[in-house]
């Protein structure tokens, strides 16, 4: 009997020193192996010329095989991930808030303290008659009234309140989060002040009013139907319906005051609702094609014009306009002024408290509303 060849042998303890990981030398060793298939026979590893030749076509004709049907042992993710793929477009965008108008319709007085109760104006009257003169009649004799209008000052607060980790992350965004939150209270301050000066504040007993409620405001007047529309709505109005209305505002203002303000020199205030500004630019169909703001310049050229979308349907569901004179000229010893808003603190620091992990800032806007001083000087109109 012919011995068997041993080509090779490894012992139960050399099997085990066997690494299963293969080093950049054992994959130079295989590819030699591969080249020289003749050696694999020593290992107990045969491959004909037949089956190696079909092999090596098989896998250069599907070089995605592997990627196919080996499962992953990592979870499976896209080559380059998305942050690596974004482009940053500079800074920020702010959110808007609704513009606030009421100190450029009324203007805005400081005066008084944070601390103070209330602002007083006093109203002085002259009081007497003249008589026909007689030697033995009594002496008809001149004296004087006076009252004291109050309003209540009211007093709003905001805070911001910063951690530390905030502080630093916020840092990363190139924003400080402190500067940014000072900023928002103060905003919130003035849009709360602004609201206040159009429709005051009621939290009982408290005498603070607005551009809208002042208890001297006279009635509204509605506004004509248009000739051609039958509507008192300027949208639906012509040139003429709207310098009609216009027209019969300052009329009243003129007749009401009892000549004291001619609206063609006095300075006069034109306040209308946002959603009715454009209207002003409603042409003449005859004529020299004028609009309705050239008309006003034309006739009326010391009135200016502001929008406002708080008289947006000011008066239940309809739209309102105001036409007042801005200073009257009558010897009185105030400043003249039709309307004041008057304004103590418009911004106040309160204090700082620090904590451990962070620090808490307050605070406080102080008014007392807007006050009519002088009634007669306001003509109301609703409908438009």
């Amino acid at each position: 009997m012919n011995r068997s060849i041993e080509r090779s042998h490894l012992s139960g303890v050399e099997a085990g020193q066997v690494s299963a990981r293969m080093s950049a030398m054992d994959q130079a060793a295989i590819d030699n192996l591969l080249q020289n298939p003749g050696q694999l026979a020593a290992l107990g590893i045969n491959f004909p010329p037949k089956v190696l030749a079909a092999m090596t076509s098989f896998a250069m004709d599907s070089m995605a095989m592997d990627a196919v049907n080996q499962s992953p042992v990592t979870q499976a993710s896209i080559a380059v991930p998305v942050q690596f793929l974004q482009n940053w477009l500079p800074g920020f965008v702010r959110v808007i808030t609704a513009a606030r108008k009421i100190d450029e319709i009324v203007g805005i007085t400081t005066t008084g303290a944070w601390e103070d109760e209330e602002i007083v104006q006093g109203i002085l009257e002259p009081i007497g008659q003249s008589v026909p003169y007689g030697d033995y009649t009594n002496v008809p004799l001149a004296s004087w009234n006076a009252n004291y209008v109050r309003r209540t000052v009211v007093r709003f607060e905001h805070g911001i309140k910063v951690g530390m980790l905030e502080e630093q992350r916020a840092a990363r965004l190139r924003v400080s989060t402190a500067a940014e939150k000072r900023s928002s209270a103060a905003l919130a301050l003035e849009i709360q002040r602004n609201l206040l000066g159009f429709f005051g504040f009621n939290s009982g007993s408290n005498l603070t009013y607005g551009f809208l409620n002042d208890p001297g405001l006279p009635a509204y007047v509605t506004v004509a139907n248009g000739v051609t529309s039958a509507s008192p709505l300027w949208a639906t109005k012509t040139f003429t319906d709207i310098t009609a209305d216009l027209r019969a505002g300052f009329a009243q203002l003129q007749n009401q005051s009892q000549d004291t303000i001619n609206p063609e020199d006095t300075p006069t205030t034109l306040a209308i609702p946002t959603a009715v500004y454009q209207y002003l630019s409603v042409v003449q169909t005859s004529g020299q094609g004028l609009t309705v703001r050239d008309w006003l310049r034309n006739n009326y050229p010391k009135c200016r014009v502001i929008s406002a979308p708080q008289l947006n349907a000011a008066n239940g569901a309809a739209n309102v306009f105001y036409i007042f004179a801005d200073q009257v000229d009558d010897g009185a010893s105030d400043d003249s002024r039709t309307w004041i808003q008057a304004v103590p603190a418009k911004f106040q620091a309160l204090g700082v408290e620090k904590g451990a992990k962070s620090y808490t800032e307050d605070f406080s806007m102080a008014t007392a509303g807007v006050m009519l001083k002088r009634p007669y000087a306001v003509v109301r109109y609703s409908g438009c």
